[in-house]
This record gives structure tokens, sequence and C-alpha cells, in this order.
């Protein structure tokens, strides 16, 4: 029986070597004292560094490819390792995983596009009781802006901001722009509330909260008006906690939100 290398492979009998010698001059097959018995190389005069793949077909094609040579180092039979930068751009047979992008929000998208538009929207009016008289000015004069340019508002029966609201929008003199949703009935509102309210067309009434504390049926006015509109414009301090409420319930609805702070 041959000899054989220490990785079990039969080694190339000199005979051999010396016939693909002849077979492509090239190339010879090197080994003795100055080669270890394990590690063979080639000898050649080549310009270029052959890839591991054109090495093996230029091993088959001398006629040393019949399972009887032995792999050395990378280095020893001319095979260059590619860098991470090739593997990258050529594949190194390895998945990339990309970086994770979150899907858009297509139905937020499609609310942007929507109040870029110029057609009419419906709009809801919030805001703080505690307001100066220059703030309610500035607000009428939103207010009658927005019905003019045939937008639906919508709003609270309260004192300051949703005051100023109404006063605005009746102003522009066209009451089927405007609906007022009270938190409780008309008879639970103050007198100057309900003297205000008796010019505006459309006012619904939620009688069935008449037992419920001021806060909670506000809360829930607040609830129902968000689901008829598809913005919300808020003028509140930091420490409104309702209208913070109010405010955040909109943004998880995905409607716009427009905060004015007056601290």
């Amino acid at each position: 029986m041959g000899s054989s290398s220490p990785l079990g492979i039969p080694a190339v009998p000199p005979s051999l070597a010396l016939s693909n010698a002849s077979i492509n001059p090239s190339f010879l097959w090197t080994s003795g004292a100055g080669a270890s018995s394990n590690h063979k190389r080639w000898n050649g005069n080549l310009r270029t560094r052959p890839t591991r793949q054109k090495w093996h077909k230029k091993i088959w094609r001398s006629g040393v490819g019949d399972g009887a040579f032995v792999f050395g180092s990378d280095e020893e039979v001319g095979v260059e390792v590619p860098t991470q930068a090739q593997s990258v751009v050529e594949g190194s047979g390895t998945v990339l995983v990309s970086e994770y992008k979150p899907i858009p929000d297509l139905d937020y998208l499609q609310e942007l596009l929507a109040i870029q538009q110029q057609g009419p929207r419906a709009i809801g009016f919030f805001g703080t009781r505690n307001m100066g008289f220059m703030h309610q000015q500035l607000i009428e004069i939103l207010s009658y802006a927005m019905i003019i340019t045939k937008n639906h508002i919508y709003t609270s029966g309260a004192s300051g901001t949703n005051a100023a609201v109404i006063r605005g929008a009746l102003r522009a003199e066209k009451p089927e722009l405007l609906t007022v949703i009270l938190p409780q009935s008309l008879k639970m509102q103050p007198p100057e509330s309900q003297e205000l309210l008796s010019k505006v067309k459309n006012v619904i009434e939620k009688p069935q909260n008449d037992h419920l504390p001021l806060i909670e049926a506000s809360r829930l006015c607040n609830m129902d008006i968000l689901s008829h509109v598809q913005q919300v414009i808020c003028f509140a301090f930091h420490d409104s906690k309702l209208l913070m409420e109010t405010c955040q319930e909109a943004r998880n609805l995905r409607k716009i939100v427009t905060l004015f702070y007056l601290d």
C-alpha cells in the first residue's frame, strides 16, 4: 500500500507528479526537505493569483484532480480570502440581515394628505375656561376664518375658549357649520352660556349625564367631539389635565392635533 498523509489522504506518487509536470509545465508539484509531508504547494510563473474556483479547475486540467492531492494553507495554494467589503458586495453565502425599518403608518399619512388638500374638514375646538380677553379675540378670529373657508366646527358650551369659538363662528353667518355638543343638558349650563347657546342652530344635549360630576361628563363630551372631527385645535396650560388627556387620545385616534400653550 502507498504512503498516506496524516489527514488520511494518499499523497501523490513522484511518477504522477512528474507526469503532471510534463502535461502542464507551468505548475510543479514539489515536496522534500523544504516542505512537510502534509503541506504541498504549487510553484509557477503566474502573473495573477488564481481564485479558489480557477485553482481547482487548473488542478483537474493538469491531471492532479484524482483525489490524490493534499490541501495546504490558503497562502501556500494561492487562494485569496475575500475581504469583508468583497463579501458584502459579491456575496459570501450568508444571509445579510438589513436594518429594521418600521412600516409607515398609511392611515396617518392619508390624514396628513387630507389636511394638505384644500377641501373643507371637521375641526374640534377645545380649551380652558381661564382665558384673557386678548386670547379670546384671537380665537374668535380663528373660528371665523375656519367657518368662512367652509370648515365645520365642533366645540362645547363652556365659557372661555368654547364661548370665543361660538362667537367667532356666529359672526360668519353660516349656522349649519357650527355644532355645539354639551356635556350635560342645557339647563345645567351657566346662565351666560345658555344665552349664547340660544343663538346656535345645532346644539346636542346630554341629559343622561346630568347625574355625573362635571369633569366626567366633560371627558365623555370630549370623546364624542373627537369621533366627529379630523383635526383638533386646543388652547391649554401645561397643567390642564383633562385637555392633555384629550389631545393624547386624539393622537391615538390618528387625528391631527394643534396645541397652543397659554403659559
